[in-house]
């Protein structure tokens, strides 16, 4: 089986080929055969790009070891007292690394702080999305 790299190089000659053929001068070749990876690339990128099914979460029911977990790790830390300061110092760090002129860590510093802050209206509104 060929490997998919030898693959390309003989779609890549085809191509030339087709060119040549087809009486299209050295410099259009070259950009043909260079087109051909970039639209590769963005269809690829599209199909990345491309929203597919997403389930929300919602929170055990009550009395499962999984509700007791839920439970612990959002309620208990996340917006608790350990998720609020937390939240705080990275408030607080990106506040410092924006006088020390360090803009873009202050930027997510600061926005991700305010993200745990914020946290259970996030996962209210979002439904743990994953």
């Amino acid at each position: 089986m060929k490997k998919i790299s030898e693959k390309f190089m003989e779609f890549q000659h085809k191509a030339m080929a087709a060119a040549v053929v087809n009486g299209a001068s050295d410099e259009n070749r070259g950009k043909a055969v260079r087109a051909i990876p970039a639209g590769i690339l963005l269809s690829v990128g599209f199909l990345l790009l491309m929203a597919g099914n997403v389930f929300a979460v919602t929170p055990p029911a009550d009395g499962t070891f999984g509700y007791d977990i839920y439970d612990l790790a959002v309620n208990d830390i996340l917006d608790g007292p350990i998720g609020f300061v937390g939240g705080t110092a990275a408030v607080v760090m990106g506040g410092v690394m924006a006088v020390k002129n360090q803009f873009l860590p202050a930027v997510g510093a600061v926005l991700g702080g305010a993200a745990v802050i914020k946290s259970s209206s996030i996962t209210e509104s979002l439904g743990m999305l994953f």
